[in-house]
């Protein structure tokens, strides 16, 4: 063992084990003053760390997604394969990981949910602003179901349905390629159907300002119209600070995007905003509305909830702060 007043080398210099390590490792890779590049390399990795770990963070919601599918696997096998007939086979692992999604979003977004009861016992179409990922989705799922026990069916977009190991929890939930027999099917039996008309496109290139891409999307109007069902706007408060996008405003990337249908942009984020999910009174169905007249009604029933609820543009430190106000709110 080395003492502290031990040498290194022949010189016999009197030294601490750290200057001992970096006398060694000098002589062993042959760079002259190592300490001075390992104190820059230690210096780079604090300045970066706070953007590492930004783009790390959203890769908590795909690892909630595979455990969630890894539960389901196992309830799968642990299930005695004659309730596989049954209806209510997978109830019991909805309501499991309703519970998980639960807890984790009240816990680190302090989620809420305004406007449960405008959802009727009866079919209905939602329709929502899309942030960088359907994260408020995924809480909504989970507390419709802990509340009013009904399974809400999204629509979701076709590269969801090649992504590897979802297709279980895809085909648990009821999710749906979107076409509008599909649509119409859910209704008919008396479903909650959800839908954001702007989809990937609106995720992606969205902005702070929450600008609303649906372009001349009128099919889910069509539906509603087809099915006398009401359509109920929904908007979540700092979506757009939960999650954000690189280069959303780069016209290279948005030309990529249209040609390819690829969603490559990357992602950083995930972090604890305060996040309020908002629920706007329903448009009931009207026999003399056009499916062009219905769409826009629907868009510019989740722009005022987003002018009603949004403070524009959206501000990470902002919504992050909102966790403490409304404690405080909450505490009078």
């Amino acid at each position: 063992m080395i003492s502290q007043n031990e040498s290194c080398g022949a010189e016999q210099i009197s030294v601490s084990y750290l200057t001992c390590l970096l006398y060694v490792l000098e002589e062993w890779t042959g760079v002259e003053r190592l300490e001075e590049y390992l104190s820059y390399l230690i210096y780079l990795t604090w300045l970066f760390m706070p953007l590492l770990i930004g783009f790390l963070l959203p890769v908590v919601i795909l690892l909630l997604l595979y455990i969630s599918i890894f539960i389901l696997h196992i309830y799968k096998r642990k299930t005695d394969l004659k309730e596989a007939y049954l209806n209510d086979f997978w109830d019991g692992a909805r309501q499991m990981l309703a519970t998980i999604w639960y807890v984790h979003a009240r816990i680190w977004n302090g989620y809420e949910l305004h406007g449960l009861e405008k959802i009727p016992d009866g079919p209905a179409l939602i329709v929502f602003y899309h942030g960088a990922t359907p994260i408020d989705f995924f809480y909504l799922v989970a507390t419709i179901l802990i509340k009013k026990k009904r399974i809400l069916h999204i629509v979701a977009d076709h590269f969801v349905f090649s992504t590897p190991g979802m297709k279980l929890l895809l085909d648990v939930f009821y999710a749906l390629r979107g076409s509008q027999e599909e649509c119409r099917k859910v209704l008919e039996n008396g479903g909650l159907l959800i839908i954001s008309p702007g989809g990937v496109r609106e995720a992606l290139f969205s902005d702070e300002n929450y600008t609303i891409l649906w372009r001349n999307r009128k099919g889910f109007a069509q539906v509603a119209i087809d099915m006398k069902v009401p359509i109920i706007p929904m908007f979540t408060r700092n979506v757009r600070e939960s999650i954000r996008v690189v280069g959303g405003q780069i016209k290279l990337l948005r030309l990529i995007y249209e040609r390819f249908r690829l969603p490559l942009l990357p992602l950083y984020g995930n972090f604890p905003v305060k996040l309020k999910t908002y629920l706007g009174d329903p448009i009931p169905y009207d026999p003399n509305v056009t499916a062009e007249e219905l769409a826009e009604k629907a868009k510019n029933a989740v722009q005022y909830l987003i002018d009603k609820h949004q403070e524009i543009p959206g501000n990470v430190w902002r919504a992050l702060m909102e966790r403490v106000t409304t404690a405080k709110e909450d505490d009078k």
